[in-house]
């Protein structure tokens, strides 16, 4: 298939893709002639793209057209979808159309009906600080995409330290390859908690401390945050995710469920053992305390989106939320 559609917000993850894209499609000696990188707000872009792709490629190799930030599956005018109708189909084998956006493509469109057709669509998206368990998957297969030996132990706490960041991710694997060398033993968690730049004053630590009543620690952690550059959407996005999360939780087991499977599902989770856990941790919190936080949370996201002063407005609610956990 010639003609790629990458989506996401890991622009890190996209870029590694296209990086390998481009290694097997182009010749390193004929690159100034057969590889096209088109910015979308450049006028005519997509035809300008199209027509590039119907070009041979010069020399060896493909040729790689790349439209960057494409609006095309959030938009698209009926001219140019019957453009793309009467293009995409014969595009040559040699040559590689490559769109890439932030955003999901809208399926209601006929313009992503067409791609979903004709294009291979790759989703680059990052997972939810909450998903623990994706994310200690996503360090094994980078782990072992890299070729760094990690035990149990360690494969955890690099996840936690580093969060949804895939570019510290990578960074952080390559470090550590660097210091292991030629060993063959697997590198442990005293090793990972050395050398590994952390982040463990993250989201879910502001959750767990909000979750606990604990306003002092909670106001350190948000400061900690913000000084990180943290983006308060994301915190709050985080919280949310984590409270619901509880939330679920609390009011399977509250209705008398007792099937772990069943009340992860619900929730969510993963791994249904990890619902054992959860269910202690809000063992002390009342279904009404829980409901409450989600409110609260919601106020706190439209106040950011606003354009209320982060800071300020998390510091306000992260004590209001510390209140209502201690009932």
């Amino acid at each position: 298939m010639t003609i790629y559609l990458y989506w996401g917000e890991d622009d890190f993850a996209i870029a590694q893709a296209v990086n390998k894209l481009r290694e097997s499609v182009l010749d390193p000696s004929w690159i100034s002639f057969n590889y096209d990188k088109i910015p979308s707000e450049q006028p005519d872009a997509v035809i300008q793209a199209l027509n590039q792709a119907m070009t041979p490629p010069f020399g060896m190799g493909g040729r790689l057209v790349w439209l960057v930030d494409t609006t095309l599956c959030q938009q698209c005018s009926e001219n140019l979808l019957a453009e793309l109708n009467r293009t995409l189909p014969q595009i040559p084998e040699e040559s590689v159309l490559l769109l890439t956006t932030r955003n999901r493509p809208d399926g209601r469109l006929k313009s992503t009906k067409l791609l979903q057709k004709h294009a291979h669509i790759q989703e680059f998206s990052l997972i939810p600080p909450w998903k623990t368990e994706q994310l200690v998957q996503r360090v094994k297969s980078c782990s072992r995409e890299i070729g760094v030996k990690l035990t149990s132990g360690a494969t955890e706490l690099l996840a936690q330290s580093v969060g949804n960041q895939t570019r510290q991710l990578f960074n952080e694997l390559e470090k550590l390859q660097i210091y292991a060398g030629d060993a063959s033993t697997s590198l442990d968690e005293s090793l990972v908690a050395t050398l590994v730049v952390s982040n463990t004053q993250n989201s879910l630590q502001l959750a767990a401390a909000i979750r606990q009543g604990d306003g002092a620690k909670a106001l350190e952690l948000v400061a900690d945050l913000i000084n990180k550059n943290e983006p308060a959407l994301r915190i709050v996005a985080t919280l949310i995710g984590q409270f619901r999360t509880w939330l679920w939780v609390k009011l399977m087991v509250s209705e008398g469920e007792k099937d772990q499977k069943v009340i992860a599902t619900a929730a969510e989770v993963g791994n249904p053992k990890r619902i054992y856990f959860l269910s202690k941790e809000v063992r002390s919190l009342k279904l009404e305390q829980l409901i409450s936080t989600l409110a609260v949370l919601l106020e706190l996201e439209v106040k950011l989106k606003t354009g209320a002063e982060p800071l300020a407005t998390l510091q306000t609610k992260v004590i209001e939320l510390c209140q209502i956990c201690r009932g």
